[in-house]
């Protein structure tokens, strides 16, 4: 079996309205002084459609299929207090029937914002961890799914963001979807640039650029405090070999071709950077697209402050993925 093939058979839930449009950013063009190049395009993955959007539904797609099969009675997941991951599984979970308990990083708040609206709407429950919970790997989430366990229930545990290979099989979809929007489009991206975080998303577009022959080079712009970023080239290029394994595929990522900024994070990880604030104004005045200020706002100065630095050629053209969560405006 192929890969693509290998990817097809696996367990798949439509949870998204896909393909999601691309669209070139005539005006924020203009804006940056790029008259004469490169190319700004933008793909929105902010209208997936599932609980208001974002990246996460398409990994969704593929874990809570899994779960399904598993016949699982609860899903159990875990993020930031704001977490568009937790928001789009507890919407999920709701069309599916599926108890769905969120462990978010911080103490509870006098009252419900953003994300955590639409979560309370759709019946999840809440268990805040406090601001010193290790959010990738919450204990308190681990303990609750051994108790659910002993009671003889059927919890299926998602990891932060989705990001396992199970997964980030969203984004190799992802890379499929965009190959085939460029053939339609009849051009070629040459720079692919991101938010990234617990990256699954890198991950799998790197897998599906592998396999569906995307000639982009992939850069994620991270959003979170990167302690070694060498050290964390060498795990998403860890993560892809496990996708690529998982589907059958030869061959491997180098590190080298894992390109990761880190120098747009600012304070830390849902810290608002001026830059990212400058970032979701620009987009909202110039092509009517919200951004927000802890993912796509700060991947987007990352953006931008590349373009002003001659990063890209004049005859390049650059795919900005919208990874959503734009509802944190609200927050």
């Amino acid at each position: 079996m192929t890969p693509a093939g290998a990817l097809d058979a696996l367990p798949r839930l439509r949870l998204c309205q896909l393909p999601t449009p691309i669209q070139r950013l005539e005006r924020v063009e203009a804006a940056l002084g790029l008259t004469g190049g490169p190319e700004l395009w933008i793909k929105r993955d902010d209208l997936t459609g599932l609980g208001l959007g974002g990246n996460k539904g398409r990994k969704l797609e593929f874990a809570l299929a899994e779960a399904q099969e598993q016949e699982a009675d609860a899903v159990l997941t875990t993020g930031g207090l704001q977490s568009n991951h937790c928001r789009q599984t507890a919407v999920a979970g709701a069309a599916l029937g599926l108890e769905v308990h969120l462990f978010l990083k911080g103490d509870r708040p006098e009252r419900f914002t953003g994300n955590l609206i639409p979560s309370e709407l759709c019946g999840a429950v809440f268990h805040f961890v406090g601001p010193k919970g290790a959010y990738t790997e919450e204990p308190s989430m681990t303990e609750f799914a051994d108790r659910l366990r002993a009671e003889g229930r059927r919890p299926y545990v998602i990891p932060a963001g989705a990001s396992n290979p199970t997964g980030a099989m969203g984004y190799v979809n992802a890379a499929r979807e965009i190959k085939a929007q460029e053939e339609a489009l009849g051009l070629a991206f040459d720079h692919i640039v991101h938010a990234t975080g617990s990256t699954g998303t890198q991950a799998g577009l790197l897998a599906g650029a592998k396999i569906f022959g995307l000639s982009a080079r992939i850069t994620g712009v991270a959003v979170g405090t990167v302690a070694d970023p060498e050290a964390r080239r060498r795990d998403i290029a860890g993560f892809v070999d496990k996708i690529l394994g998982r589907l059958g595929a030869s061959g491997a990522v180098a590190e080298e071709d894992v390109h990761l900024l880190t120098g747009y994070v600012g304070e830390g990880y849902a810290v608002p950077t001026p830059e990212g604030r400058a970032a979701v104004r620009l987009l909202a005045e110039r092509a009517g697209v919200f951004l927000d200020y802890t993912y796509t706002g700060k991947a987007m100065a990352g953006l931008i402050d590349q373009l002003r630095q001659g990063a890209f050629g004049p005859t390049d053209r650059v795919l900005f993925i919208h990874t959503g969560g734009q509802i944190a405006l609200f927050a």
